[in-house]
């Protein structure tokens, strides 16, 4: 197996904390409608389906399944042991690095990438891989978000000393995704899902800061952090946090 993304592995190959911390963000979106039910109606499930970096599985938790014969993987040990304990029969997990897919030429018809292109080294080595474990006009689904995703939260951990390391080493962003993926598909296109984070208590924020690194916050950068989020609060009524949140459709020709 391929040498997976230094970010990749030191933010998941032996734990699933980090994304389960970032994932429970996702129930504080002003949209009614949560970011599974949305996308479940743009995924069209059915057939034979591979998703990649598939973490701790959360996806199929909200999205109905029974259509399709799922190959689930991810390069993380953790997210493998995860995967394993998921009840879905009719699911294939392999661990398997998205550069270097196990899987023979135009077997899948639908391939999902769901937020995790922007881990990789080189993105554009898992998007040929995709194009090739695809039949001719299969489906791709691959989310991204955009440089101006969660600035708030950007902002208040460069504050206090905890910037995130995933922007800076993202090699993909939803701006440059449809040169990329017009190289091996047609078709492409995008759509943002509406909505932004309302957060109304510190503690969600707090954890998503700390999941950006092995090191836990220091008692001060804690204590800081959670003075700027209480005094946004308790001005605004909530710590507001804008998303940029995309989903690309194409078809391998």
């Amino acid at each position: 197996m391929e040498e997976p993304s230094k970010q990749a592995i030191s933010q998941y190959s032996d734990t699933s904390d980090r994304l389960a911390l970032r994932v429970a963000v996702l129930s504080y979106d002003t949209n009614p409608e949560t970011w599974y039910s949305w996308l479940e109606k743009r995924l069209g499930v059915a057939g034979n389906v591979l998703e990649v970096g598939s973490g701790t599985g959360e996806l199929w938790r909200h999205v109905d399944s029974s259509r399709a014969t799922l190959t689930l993987t991810d390069f993380s040990s953790a997210m493998y042991d995860k995967l394993r304990g998921l009840d879905l029969p009719q699911a294939t997990v392999q661990q398997c690095d998205a550069a270097i897919l196990p899987f023979p030429d135009a077997h899948f018809d639908l391939v999902i990438a769901n937020h995790m292109l922007y881990h990789l080294d080189d993105p554009e080595l898992a998007l040929k891989e995709f194009a090739r474990v695809l039949r001719p006009g299969g489906r791709l689904r691959a989310s991204l978000n955009g440089r101006d995703h969660i600035e708030e939260l950007l902002a208040l951990g460069a504050s206090v000393g905890r910037p995130s390391p995933i922007l800076g080493a993202a090699r993909i962003t939803a701006e440059t995704a449809p040169d990329l993926l017009s190289k091996h598909f047609n078709h492409v296109t995008m759509e943002r899902f509406p909505g932004d984070f309302d957060i109304p208590v510190p503690g969600p924020i707090l954890g998503y800061l700390a999941s950006w690194s092995d090191e836990p916050m220091s008692t001060a950068q804690e204590a800081d952090a959670r003075a700027l989020i209480e005094q946004r609060i308790s001005k605004e009524g909530s710590f507001r946090v804008r998303k940029n949140m995309v989903l690309f459709s194409a078809t391998k020709p």
